[in-house]
């Protein structure tokens, strides 16, 4: 039951690095600082006052630059391979010591960055779609909309790994057979 949980709680952070890839890195942060989760050694330093301050940091930054039009665009080719990185990273990180490093980090990439991938292409074809409609001005709504969506998963994450789990298996399903279609 307790790899069930973690992966749940890996997908549902991962997806949510799909909206924003600093959000959830920062949240379970917090949940770190707060005593609300502990890490194993290997990832100790996602749980310091000096992560805190970096992830608080490249959030601000980043929630920031999505509101920049033409930025926002240039913020998703980076973000694709970054969210991928940040989820393969989250999902291991809540993996337990009783699976070997190497299914930790193939079950991270695989569950983990595989969810972030599929949803920050998602939102990057929205944006595109966005700019190409709107000209970019309807580019902060989509922006203020993953923002809220970031926040709020990532706090019901870890509050409720499975049913964030399911939810975030449900929307890469979701954002995958719309992606297969536009291809």
């Amino acid at each position: 039951m307790e790899l069930i949980t973690s992966l749940a709680l890996g997908i549902g952070l991962s997806a949510c690095c799909g909206f924003r890839i600093f959000v959830p890195m920062l949240v379970t942060n917090i949940a770190a600082l707060s005593g609300h989760y502990h890490f194993e050694q290997d990832f100790a330093w996602m749980g310091t006052m000096t992560a805190f301050y970096i992830f608080a940091s490249a959030t601000l930054l980043e929630i920031i630059g999505y509101y920049i039009p033409w930025f926002d665009n240039l913020l998703d080719s980076i973000a694709t391979p970054a969210s991928i990185i940040a989820g393969t990273i989250l999902t291991t990180s809540f993996l337990g010591g009783d699976i070997s490093p190497t299914m930790k980090w193939v079950l991270g990439f695989l569950v983990g960055g595989g969810s972030a991938g599929v949803v920050q292409l998602g939102t990057t074809a929205t944006r595109l779609a966005s700019t190409a409609t709107t000209a970019g001005f309807g580019n902060p709504i989509i922006a203020t909309i993953e923002n809220i969506l970031s926040v709020i998963f990532s706090i019901l994450s870890i509050f409720l790994p499975i049913l964030l789990g399911v939810g975030a298996v449900l929307l890469v399903m979701f954002l995958g057979k719309k992606l297969v279609r536009r291809l």
